[in-house]
């Protein structure tokens, strides 16, 4: 009798402790009754019935996957190698289960084909220069094609691009050409301006001769403060026209002598 009512005891103990289930505040539980679905059971303390039932326990939480390195040929036939970084979460656990066998291995197989399919369509410069809008359209579309696994995809970043050692020193060369001529542009602006600002003072000064006689006496304020033992006096043009007009230069010939008057 003792051993009838002990069995009789474990047997119910042993079936309730078989089909206890605990689910986190992040999973979610696809529950299928004898091979049918049957519901999602969310977090807290669950039970489920022996045998009868099965429970596939489902995350919500955001997954972070790094998509392996890609070999890639750009639009114009550059040979890279690209990596990226995939954000996504679980919006629909029944589907997830139900609708691929794997969606984690599912995902990562359609985030690398995706990869290369798009990187293959673009040119170099474009992938390097715009890479928000390549992401943004990775993203798009791998989102799309995972919505029936109940997958949101929320983000796709290409991480790292490894370009050709003969491509690194190609961009090299024409980095440092690119910021040559810029230099050299910004010279000639500078000339250009520098010239165009002297044009007008000298219309200035030429129109109003007060200023230039002003600036004369600045000219000769700034040499008188300097350590120098010969100072240049420095005459406006129109005055030395009027001295060569008066003193005779030393390559004029000698003035003839008067003729002399004879006696008478």
């Amino acid at each position: 009798m003792n051993t009838t009512v002990l069995i009789a005891l474990v047997i119910p103990i042993a079936l309730f402790l078989l089909g206890v289930r605990i689910l986190n505040e992040y999973e979610r539980g696809v529950l299928f009754r004898l091979g049918r679905f049957a519901g999602v059971k969310t977090a807290g303390f669950r039970w489920i019935i022996p045998r009868v039932d099965r429970m596939v326990k489902v995350s919500l939480r955001e997954i972070v996957m790094d998509v392996p390195p890609q070999e890639v040929i750009t639009r114009d036939n550059v040979s890279i190698k690209v990596n990226a970084v995939l954000y996504f979460r679980v919006l629909h656990p029944e589907k997830a289960v139900i609708q691929v066998e794997n969606y984690l291995y599912g995902t990562s197989q359609l985030a690398q084909t995706t990869l290369r399919s798009v990187l293959g369509q673009v040119e170099l410069d474009d992938l390097l220069a715009e890479r928000d809008v390549i992401n943004q359209k990775l993203q798009e579309i791998i989102d799309q094609q995972t919505e029936p696994w109940g997958v949101k995809v929320r983000a796709v970043e290409v991480k790292q691009v490894d370009l050709p050692v003969d491509m690194q020193r190609a961009m090299a060369r024409q980095a440092q050409a690119e910021r040559e001529k810029r230099s050299k542009v910004i010279h000639a602006e500078g000339e250009q301006q520098a010239a165009e600002r002297l044009a007008d003072a000298a219309r200035i000064l030429e129109s109003h001769g007060a200023a230039l006689q002003l600036r004369y006496l600045q000219t000769l304020a700034d040499v008188a403060t300097q350590n120098n033992h010969t100072v240049l006096f420095p005459l406006p043009t129109h005055l030395m026209r009027h001295l060569q007009g008066v003193v005779p230069s030393e390559d004029d010939p000698p003035a003839a002598d008067p003729p002399k008057r004879l006696p008478e």
